[in-house]
């Protein structure tokens, strides 16, 4: 067995705010066939706190970026957890990233910092005689592994980060490298520093052994400027070391067969009867054409201005919107004010249960993401039979079969594809999509397609296992 300490700031079920912990907390049951035996390494949030049964303390640590701290074995939804129990860093209520400000919490650099500092103390000195052979680290949260790493040559493991969004560089003050334990000599383009400033997610871009990304077209999207954030640079730089691994999604949690939160169904006849029932709790009314949905995060990250804008094209052509979601004040509000028109539901805010509901009784789902690492709700939408409407890019690009004339010709398509990435591009998609509905027998073609397409994490674990193991040192 190859043994890989996960290391990342949050994992589904115990703590979520996006795809991450999605990610994080499906790989280690999907490796398990890989001859992967991995634990994950979280801080200790109130909620993961509450949620595990503790197996005991493993390993101390006195100064933990300005406070003790333990190292908790345990387990909790079925994961083997490495937790530090911090409460200086960690014992907040509300966001895990933001204060009660909506800003982040200032001293975001120590808190996860000290998640690097430990994981760097097991990969040197493990834990009950368990010591891993590769650290997989998760985003800026996790970059300064690799730094940490270099004071301690016992350790003996090689390191990959993957790259869930480039968006984020958890940056700090030059003045903090002290504070940071950080190596000053590394404080140069060619190390961590970011227009003069500390950047977490380059020290590990810069500094592990291989990197991933969540797709492969995300992968090569970061080579350009236009995606990379000011680091296309480096990931140019790192290009032989760089791979895309598309994400996976739990088919246990999202199964239209067996779902607690909906009517359950195998085939596509099944989903009526949801759709319904969506369309009931909603308040909207029956409709000649497709009943959209949206479950996201309402930014312009996420192309839902674009939505508002080409959203009377949608309704002209009898289709109806359904919203779950929060973000921008701005945006909430068009949304609210879309639905005075009576075609057009909203719910702001977040119901696990309602998403659900939503992939099971909608026609299709929109996604008109300007840029997007992967992407979760498209592979959700394909396992419900609801057809995905996304832009051309990242993982929307690597999942969705276009219904382009040649592909609804060989009876193989799963969804619509737009580019570019603008409102009369989507409007464009839109009428298509309401065209595609009316034609019955070629709809329910795209929907059997769609439940059928792969989206499970066998493929994705594999390429993992390969990648650990070409990492482990020999023992």
């Amino acid at each position: 067995m190859t043994r890989v300490l996960s290391v990342a700031s949050e994992c589904a079920p115990l703590v979520k705010t996006g795809g991450l912990a999605d990610v994080v907390g499906a790989l280690p049951s999907a490796l398990v066939s890989e001859g992967v035996d991995m634990k994950v390494l979280l801080p200790g949030y109130p909620a993961v706190m509450g949620a595990l049964a503790r197996e005991g303390a493993v390993m101390e640590e006195w100064d933990l970026f300005g406070g003790h701290a333990n190292l908790i074995a345990a387990t909790a939804g079925g994961l083997s957890l490495l937790v530090v129990e911090a409460p200086h860093l960690y014992e907040r209520t509300g966001n895990i990233y933001l204060g009660p400000d909506g800003h982040d919490w200032p001293d975001n650099p120590e808190r996860f910092a000290g998640l690097c500092w430990m994981a760097a103390r097991v990969a040197a000195e493990g834990v009950n005689g368990w010591k891993p052979q590769v650290l997989h680290c998760h985003d800026w949260q996790a970059g300064l592994v690799p730094d940490y790493l270099r004071a301690r040559p016992e350790a003996r493991a090689g390191t990959v980060l993957t790259i869930h969004n480039i968006a984020f560089h958890g940056l700090a003050p030059y003045g903090r490298i002290g504070s940071l334990r950080l190596d000053g000599s590394r404080f140069n383009p060619e190390g961590f520093e970011f227009w003069g400033r500390i950047s977490a997610l380059k020290a590990g871009l810069v500094g592990a052994d291989k990197l991933t990304t969540v797709s492969p077209t995300y992968a090569a999207e970061l080579l350009r400027p236009e995606f990379g954030m000011g680091l296309d640079g480096v990931m140019r730089a790192r290009r032989e070391d760089l791979c895309g691994i598309l994400n996976g999604i739990d088919e246990a949690v999202w199964n239209p067969a067996t779902d607690p939160a909906v009517t359950p169904y195998a085939d596509v006849a099944g989903k009526a009867a949801n759709t319904a029932a969506l369309r009931q709790e909603f308040g909207l009314p029956e409709s000649r054409g497709p009943l959209c949905v949206v479950v996201s995060r309402l930014t312009e990250q996420k192309g839902l201005d674009l939505l508002i804008e080409a959203l009377p094209a949608l309704l002209s052509h009898g289709g109806q919107l359904a919203v779950l979601g929060s973000g921008e004040g701005w945006m909430e509000e068009a949304f609210r004010d879309a639905a005075q028109g009576g075609q057009v539901g909203v719910r702001i805010g977040y119901d696990e249960a309602l998403s659900h509901r939503m992939m099971a009784g909608g026609d299709a789902i929109l996604v008109p993401s300007r840029f997007e690492p992967c992407g979760l709700t498209q592979m959700y939408g394909l396992r419900y039979g609801t057809i995905p409407v996304v832009a051309l890019t990242g993982g929307l690009a690597d999942t969705v079969i276009h219904a382009s004339p040649a592909a609804l010709a060989a009876g193989v398509a799963t969804g619509i594809q737009f580019h570019p990435v603008t409102a009369e591009a989507l409007r464009g998609a839109l009428v298509q999509l309401c065209d595609l509905f009316a034609d019955r027998e070629v709809w329910t073609r795209m929907q059997a397609n769609a439940m059928a397409q792969p989206v499970g994490w066998q493929r994705s674990a594999r390429a993992y296992a390969r990648l650990y193991r070409d990492l482990a040192p020999h023992e």
